[in-house]
């Protein structure tokens, strides 16, 4: 098992992503707020000539990726809202034909293998007042369709 602090810089992640083909489970972070945006930033570190290359990579190498965020908890502290991306064939090709934006759709229908998006933990966490609307919103990836939600639900969001 190889634990890879921040991977910032192409060097790390190249050598990350090498491991990991060679058999080695790597666990590695990055400051992103969702699984797409960390799929499109590792694959975006590369020069183009390079981009496809990783991508095909990655699409064997990546068994999943967890997102977070801290938001503030209702009463005082923090709890985390997060997504979670497992790797299957599905999010396999995804990757590798360079269609991230599309990863959302694949977790809101993975319920059933473990994974769920942010907006999805960060509406549990309002509906069982672990979180204001408010906080939950201003974290949530996809700002409209998180105020739709709420709506649905009759939960009142205050933005002023």
């Amino acid at each position: 098992i190889v634990l890879v602090g921040e991977m910032r810089d192409l060097e790390t992640i190249a050598i990350a992503i090498e491991t990991a083909e060679t058999g080695h489970l790597v666990f590695g972070t990055l400051h992103t707020t969702t699984a797409p945006s960390t799929v499109d930033r590792i694959i975006d570190q590369f020069p183009a000539d390079r981009q496809e290359q990783i991508r095909t990579m990655l699409s064997e190498s990546l068994r999943g990726v967890i997102a977070q965020v801290l938001c503030k908890r209702k009463g005082g502290g923090r709890v985390a809202g997060y997504e979670v991306l497992i790797t299957n064939p599905a999010v396999s090709n995804l990757i590798r034909e360079g269609k991230t934006y599309q990863l959302v759709s694949v977790m809101q229908t993975g319920k059933r293998h473990g994974m769920q998006t942010m907006n999805e933990h960060l509406f549990h966490h309002v509906k069982n007042d672990l979180v204001t609307p408010e906080e939950a919103y201003m974290k949530a990836a996809d700002k409209k369709d998180f105020k739709e939600q709420l709506s649905r639900a009759n939960i009142p969001l205050n933005l002023e």
